[in-house]
């Protein structure tokens, strides 16, 4: 198994744990998941070196192959402990620490957005673009930005973190404001942020607001797809607020590719009409940025952490 030269991949997520091995062309050789015991720190490292473990020993890796890992939230530069996540026992903690400890073999960390943005870069629908920007809209909203093929970490290391920039609810056109705007507390303290407008939950709170009616996303998604009016309004303001918060990205990152990756990226209609408003936004006589589905779908976390890592500083 040497020649081809695996890598090995974790995706520590709320619910499950995934660790897979990628052979360096990016095809699957062992793939394995069980559930996260998310309150317990100690335990859910032991799940993570478990499945590691059984995957070195059954592909017959060498015991100290660096991993990488994919988390929710984001490891400070400033302490090096996990911050931000909402598996809340993993702050505070020196997870890549830990883990290197356990395993006895190096440890790369990046969050789950970030992960999905280099999967998409490497080997799935962003390959081969320039520039590239993976956005997550699914119960939240997050992205990571991809210089060919290579993620862009940021003297902060929150490149491409536009979940929580103020969406600018006063620039939206063709539609009066939203209801409620200015007034959507974030999580993070913030009105307004991206994620309060763009995340699934926030899609079904503005069908709440005009209809009075609590339905999921998918149901209100398969409404618009028969044509119901209330339903289709509710899809085209949302792809209008997805143009004005992507108008920003391409303002200043001017991605050749925008891959769009969690549940809402399953809406038709972004693909549809989100060109018909990003000219109210981008300032450009021009739009030729490429917005197109994931390929890999929930896969890319985990085959994004493999990737972490690069062929030639596994084996040199």
């Amino acid at each position: 198994m040497s020649s081809i030269q695996p890598r090995i991949g974790v995706d520590l997520g709320g619910t499950k744990t995934e660790v897979i091995v990628l052979s360096a062309e990016g095809e699957s050789l062992w793939r394995q998941r069980r559930s996260t015991p998310a309150r317990d720190y100690n335990a859910i490292l032991d799940a993570i070196v478990t499945l590691v473990r059984d995957a070195k020993q059954d592909c017959e890796l060498p015991p100290d192959l660096p991993v990488g890992v994919a988390t929710p939230g984001a490891v400070s530069l400033k302490t090096g402990l996990m911050k931000n996540s909402n598996t809340t026992s993993l702050n505070g903690r020196n997870l890549s620490s830990d883990l290197a400890t356990k395993l006895n073999s190096l440890v790369r960390i990046a969050n789950d957005a970030d992960c999905f943005a280099l999967s998409e870069a490497s080997d799935g629908a962003g390959t081969g673009a320039s520039t590239m920007f993976g956005a997550i809209l699914g119960t939240g909203v997050g992205g990571g930005i991809c210089l060919d093929g290579r993620l862009l970490r940021g003297v902060n290391a929150i490149a491409g973190e536009w979940g929580h920039n103020t969406l600018p609810l006063a620039a939206l056109r063709d539609f009066p404001a939203p209801p409620e705007a200015g007034s959507r507390q974030c999580y993070c303290g913030r009105f307004d942020c991206v994620e309060q407008w763009l995340s699934g939950p926030a899609f079904e709170r503005q069908f709440l607001v005009l209809t009075g009616q609590r339905l999921s996303a998918a149901d209100i998604e398969a409404r618009c797809a028969a044509g119901e009016p209330d339903a289709v309004l509710v899809s085209r303001q949302y792809c209008n607020l997805l143009a004005l918060a992507m108008a920003a990205v391409i303002n200043i990152v001017d991605p050749h590719t925008i891959v769009l990756g969690g549940g809402m990226s399953n809406l038709p209609a972004i693909y549809e009409q989100v060109f018909d408003y990003l000219p109210n936004y981008v300032f450009s006589d021009q739009i030729q940025t490429r917005i197109v589905p994931a390929k890999h779908g929930d896969s890319s976390g985990v085959r994004g952490a493999a990737w972490l890592w690069q062929i030639e500083e596994i084996y040199h």
